[in-house]
């Protein structure tokens, strides 16, 4: 045993570095307690993370997370298909749902511009979006991107683009805190943004 430990026990502490906010003290203290404290939830969690990379998959439609071609948002028949709501991941999608206060459908860019990280138009899914939106049925796309300094510079982008093409654009109200990311906000508070949504000029 080296002064690091096993090789596969430093492995497995790379690996959970790999998670947001994880640091290597973290890591380290997640992989000491599940190999010491609880090898068969380890067990389970690698069965989980195996399945779900083997069996999750985009929809074809919307670009969320599914086990189908197409998502059942995105089939639902009791969905008004003239809202086309747009985020930026699958979890900002749960909790709009969570709030029962959105009856259309969704896009999801599975990111947000940031041209200091290299991450450009492509790469969040904009033609595949404008194409979805200029379906003909769409006729309000509402931007619920984060209002973080990237998610307010993906909104404006996306707005400009979608406006140029004769669609509604909305925004979510400013109930939600500047800054903030809708997976970290209360439903009540993203039901009132929803509500209270302002046209995108």
């Amino acid at each position: 045993m080296s002064a690091r430990g096993p090789a596969s026990l430093d492995a497995l502490t790379t690996a959970l570095r790999r998670l947001p906010g994880v640091g290597a003290r973290s890591a380290q203290r997640f992989a000491y307690h599940l190999l010491q404290h609880d090898r068969e939830a380890a067990l389970e969690i690698s069965r989980a993370l195996a399945d779900s990379v083997a069996r999750i998959r985009h929809c074809a439609r919307c670009n969320t997370f599914t086990e189908r071609e197409v998502c059942e948002t995105c089939e639902s028949s009791r969905r008004d298909a003239s809202l086309l709501c747009v985020v930026e991941t699958p979890a900002d999608q749960l909790m709009i749902e969570q709030t029962h206060s959105y009856p259309g459908l969704y896009f999801v860019l599975m990111g947000r511009l940031s041209p200091i990280e290299g991450v450009g138009p492509r790469d969040i899914h904009f033609e595949r979006l404008l194409a979805r939106a200029c379906d003909g049925v769409v006729a309000e796309v509402i931007l619920a991107t984060n209002f973080t300094q990237e998610g307010e510079a993906t909104a404006h982008y996306l707005g400009e683009m979608l406006r140029a093409r004769g669609l509604r654009v909305s925004r979510l109200a400013r109930g939600v805190p500047v800054g903030s990311e809708l997976e970290y906000v209360d439903a009540s508070t993203i039901a009132h943004a929803l509500r209270d949504r302002r046209g995108v000029d």
